[in-house]
């Protein structure tokens, strides 16, 4: 992956950083988060496992550095999809829709960013230390603080909830769209009885009925 041995320089120690994360970054289009190895990562990034735990002490660290590296890459992107998808002069109700409809229509194509948030809790934030899980959790802040002040651009009747719900909005992403992919074997159940299949979700539909939920419900309890 580089044209040198062994990183000598501190800008040969970034180069060798940014292709373990770009190697993970290609893995996570190929395979879910659960078979990306820190073995696989190694061989196709050229280096001996040890070698790659020098730049990021865990499997975890790495998925935690491209989870951010994804949603800073999509809140860029929303601000000009926001623009285009709401009409200002339109009620409030139908604001809240439009932008529940621009945000789940947003991550129809971002299959990794939805499957890191799904893993978040649950996988990306266990087996690292707490100065990773800090830096981590500071840059999501972040991330949540630039979609609740468009949230708060474009509905103003959110008030000083914008930041609550724009938590939540992330929460329920992840949930979606975890129970947006069944198993191969919940997928046999739905073809084999079509009485379950009321339960099989789109992605997009499903998270922004709930997200239209979500949005519609903090603006009646931040105008109480």
């Amino acid at each position: 992956m580089t044209n040198f041995q062994r990183a000598r320089s501190e800008e040969q120690r970034e180069v060798r950083r940014r292709a373990i994360l770009d190697t993970t970054a290609a893995m996570l289009e190929e395979m879910p988060i659960g078979e990306v190895s820190l073995n696989e990562l190694s061989r196709r990034v050229g280096l001996a496992k040890s070698n790659v735990l020098r730049y990021f002490e865990s499997r975890e660290a790495i998925l935690l550095e491209l989870l951010d590296r994804a949603w800073r890459q999509w809140v860029a992107d929303l601000p000009a999809l926001v623009r285009a998808g709401i009409d200002e002069e339109a009620p409030v109700h139908r604001r809240a829709e439009q932008f529940a409809a621009v945000i789940a229509g947003s991550l129809a194509q971002r299959r990794v960013l939805c499957d890191l948030l799904s893993a978040q809790a649950g996988v990306l934030e266990h087996n690292v230390s707490p100065q990773v899980a800090a830096r981590y959790k500071r840059a999501a802040v972040a991330n949540v603080a630039d979609i609740a002040a468009l949230a708060q651009q474009h509905l103003p009747e959110l008030g000083d909830s914008a930041p609550q719900l724009t938590a939540a909005m992330i929460m329920a992403i992840g949930a979606v769209w975890t129970h947006a992919r069944p198993s191969a074997a919940m997928l046999a159940a739905y073809e084999a009885d079509p009485s379950l299949a009321a339960f099989k979700l789109d992605f997009v539909t499903a998270l922004r009925e709930m997200l239209a939920t979500l949005i519609a419900g903090t603006i009646v309890r931040a105008s109480a």
